[in-house]
């Protein structure tokens, strides 16, 4: 457990492209594969999901903003 928090503290917390952060989460994926394996990770969390939400998430805008980035990473572990 410790561990994952120590990798959460590392992981850079910025602006993402949707595609590169997809990427980081499923490296041996297609990119297009990799977009909807994050995509259904994040809606099939629901309390992710739901948070997401409650900061104004836009799933059409091509990147991922930093309070959504810490917020996948919170619930879904550090990428790698």
């Amino acid at each position: 457990m410790e561990q994952n928090k120590l990798e959460e503290e590392n992981f850079p917390i910025r602006v993402f492209p949707k595609a590169d952060l997809a990427v980081l989460y499923s490296p041996n994926c297609a990119i297009s594969t990799a977009m909807r394996n994050l995509s259904d990770w994040i809606r099939k969390n629901q309390i992710l999901w739901l948070a997401l939400q409650a900061i104004g998430y836009n799933r059409y805008r091509r990147c991922y903003m930093p309070r959504e980035v810490a917020l996948i990473v919170q619930y879904l572990g550090a990428p790698g």
